[in-house]
C-alpha cells in the first residue's frame, strides 16, 4: 500500500496523502503494523468531504521516527469491515467514527459510545441507554461507582460485575463533559483563543497539550522558533512530569492508608507546581506556552530558584520513596495487583507509562524526539511487571531522570529571543494542508492533528489524549482482584476524564 511518511511536527499538502478505496486501505494499515511492536497508530479519524467521509489513518514507525499517512473515502451509510476485528489497536479510534458521522461496522467487538459528545450523529442516544454489558446469575452482583465523585475530580463512571469481593468485568462509561473542544478551535480564529483551549484541554497537562498544539501552529505558519524557546519547552515538560508523578505517589499512599507517604509526597508536590507561579504567574503553568515565542523569558535568577527547590525537594523525596518502596505492608498491596500482561498492552495499543510499564519502550521523547530531548540522550524508564509496583517504580525513576535533565539544562540558559507577538499572531497558515504534532506528556504520547482549507482556515482539529488509549488498560487491570483494589488500580494509571471527554 502506498503511504506518506513525515516526521513529527511536520506538514504536507494534503493531495500528497495517498488515497485508497476502503478494502486496500483496511489491509493496507493491519500490514503496516502486523508483527511489529515498534508501530503502532496515533490516531486514525474521519471529516466530511462534500457527501463523503475521508478517513485518515496515521501510524507512528517508532524505531524510523516517521508518522505514515494514509487516506480513504467512503460514504456516511456505509457498513464497513472493521480494523478493530483484525487490530485491536484500533477498537476505539473506529467507535468514534461511528459515533460522530454514523459509519457502521459489520464486524467490530464492541460497537459501543466512546464519549456522548456534541458531535455525535445520533443525537437521540444518551447517558440513560448506554448499553451496559450485563451477566445474568444469582451469584453475581453489580456495583457502580460515579459519575459523580468525592473531591474535584471529573465525571466518569464505572460499572462492576463482581462474584463476592472479586472483579470479574468492569465497564467505563465516560462522556459526561460534552465540551466540544474540537470544534471551538475551528470556531474562534484568534491564536489567544485557541493556546488558551490548549491549555484547557487537560487541567493536568497544560505544558504537554500546549506545547503539542504550538509546534502544531508553527508547522502551519512555517515558523522556526529559537532556542531560548525550545529551552522553556523541554524544561516546563519535566518539571510538569516531576510535579504531578509526586502527586500521583501521594495519592497511590492514599488509597493503601499509608498516611505519611500520602502527607510527605504531597507536601513535596505543593513547591514544583509553585515554581510555576514564580516563573509565569500561574500554579498549574498556564499562559506559559506560546506559539512562535516565550512570553516569560527564562533567568538566572529562575534557575538559582529551580536549584533551590529540588535541592530541598531530593533529599526527602529519596527517603521517602526508599521507606515506602521496602515496606511489606506497602509492598503488599502494590506488588501483583492490577497487573496487565506484555500481551494486553500490546493488543490494546497502550501508550507511555501505560505502555512502558510491561517491557514495551513507547515514549516520544526518543522515537519521535523534539524540543532539546536529543540533546539530553534520553533513555526511557521500562518496567516489566505490569502492576501497580511497576507504575509506582516508573514514577519514583522519571522524578529522578526529570530533576536531573532540569539540573543540566539550566546551567546553560540561551539568549533571548525578541519576537513581535502581534506579527506571530497574524501569520497565515499555509492552505490545503495536513499537520501532525507529537509529545510526551506525563501520563504519555499527545497528539494534534489539524487540517487547513484553501482559505488556510482550520477545517478540522483532532485532539487525543494518552487516556484515550488507556482507559481500557484499567478496565482489564482490575479483572480478578478484589473491588477494595479498585482505587489504587484506578490511581495507578491516573487517566484523564477531560482529555477522554473532549
Amino acid at each position: 500500500m502506498n503511504y506518506l511518511s513525515i516526521k513529527n511536527h511536520q506538514s504536507v499538502p494534503v493531495d500528497t496523502i495517498p488515497e485508497s478505496e476502503y478494502h486496500s486501505f483496511l489491509i493496507g494499515n493491519i500490514k503496516l503494523m502486523e508483527g511489529n511492536v515498534d508501530r503502532h497508530c496515533v490516531n486514525y479519524f474521519g471529516m466530511r468531504d462534500g457527501k463523503d467521509i475521508r478517513l485518515f489513518c496515521c501510524v507512528a514507525d517508532d524505531s524510523a521516527h516517521t508518522i505514515m499517512l494514509t487516506s480513504c473515502r467512503v460514504d456516511a451509510k456505509s457498513n464497513l469491515e472493521s480494523f478493530s476485528a483484525l487490530n485491536l489497536n484500533f477498537e476505539k479510534f473506529e467507535r468514534e467514527i461511528h459515533e460522530n458521522f454514523g459509519i457502521s461496522y459489520s464486524n467490530h467487538p464492541w460497537l459501543k459510545p466512546v464519549r456522548y459528545s456534541t458531535s455525535r450523529s445520533d443525537a437521540g442516544s444518551g447517558m440513560m441507554t448506554y448499553p451496559f454489558f450485563g451477566i445474568d446469575s444469582e451469584e453475581l452482583h453489580e456495583v457502580g461507582v460515579g459519575p459523580v465523585h468525592a473531591g474535584v475530580i471529573e465525571p466518569g463512571h464505572f460499572r462492576f460485575i463482581c462474584n463476592g469481593e472479586q472483579i470479574l468485568h468492569l465497564e467505563i462509561q465516560l462522556g459526561y463533559q460534552h465540551r466540544g473542544v474540537e470544534q471551538l478551535f475551528l470556531e474562534k480564529k484568534k491564536l489567544l483563543q485557541r493556546a488558551t483551549l490548549a491549555e484547557n484541554i487537560a487541567g493536568d497537562s497544560v505544558i504537554g497539550h500546549t506545547t503539542a498544539f504550538s509546534y502544531l501552529w508553527e508547522s502551519l505558519a512555517g515558523l522556526e522558533v529559537s532556542d531560548d524557546v525550545l529551552f522553556a519547552r523541554t524544561l516546563a515538560q519535566e518539571i510538569e512530569r516531576t510535579a504531578i508523578h509526586t502527586g500521583d505517589l501521594s495519592a497511590i499512599c492514599t488509597d493503601i492508608a499509608y498516611q505519611l507517604g500520602s502527607s510527605v509526597f504531597g507536601r513535596l508536590r505543593t513547591p514544583v507546581i509553585n515554581y510555576f507561579q514564580e516563573w509565569c504567574g500561574n500554579r498549574l503553568s498556564k499562559s506559559l506556552i506560546r506559539p512562535g515565542r516565550t512570553p516569560y523569558p527564562y533567568t538566572e535568577y529562575l534557575a538559582g530558584r529551580l536549584i533551590e527547590v529540588f535541592d530541598a525537594f531530593e533529599p526527602d523525596f529519596d527517603e521517602m520513596i526508599e521507606q515506602t518502596l521496602k515496606l511489606p505492608s506497602v509492598l503488599s498491596r502494590l506488588e501483583r495487583t492490577g497487573v496487565l500482561t506484555y500481551q494486553q498492552v500490546l493488543e490494546i495499543g497502550t501508550v507511555g507509562m501505560s505502555a512502558r510499564m510491561h517491557s514495551l519502550e513507547r515514549d516520544i521523547r526518543t522515537s519521535h524526539p523534539y524540543g532539546l530531548y536529543p540533546l539530553l540522550d534520553h533513555n526511557p524508564i521500562v518496567k516489566h511487571h505490569g502492576d501497580v509496583h511497576s507504575r509506582a517504580r516508573i514514577r519514583r525513576e522519571e522524578v529522578k531522570q526529570s530533576i536531573s535533565y532540569l539540573r543540566s539544562l539550566v546551567t546553560k540558559i540561551p539568549n533571548e529571543t525578541h519576537y513581535d507577538p502581534t506579527a506571530i499572531s497574524n501569520m497565515p497558515l499555509k492552505p490545503d494542508t495536513f499537520a501532525l504534532s507529537m509529545t510526551e506528556g506525563w501520563r504519555g504520547e499527545i497528539c494534534h492533528v489539524a487540517i487547513t482549507d484553501s482559505r488556510g482556515e482550520l477545517a478540522l482539529y483532532k485532539i487525543k489524549d494518552p487516556s484515550f488509549h488507556n482507559w481500557l488498560a484499567l478496565a482489564l487491570s482490575v479483572r480478578n482482584n478484589e473491588i477494595s483494589d479498585f482505587p489504587i488500580c484506578n490511581k495507578s494509571f491516573d487517566l484523564s476524564y477531560c482529555g477522554h471527554d473532549l
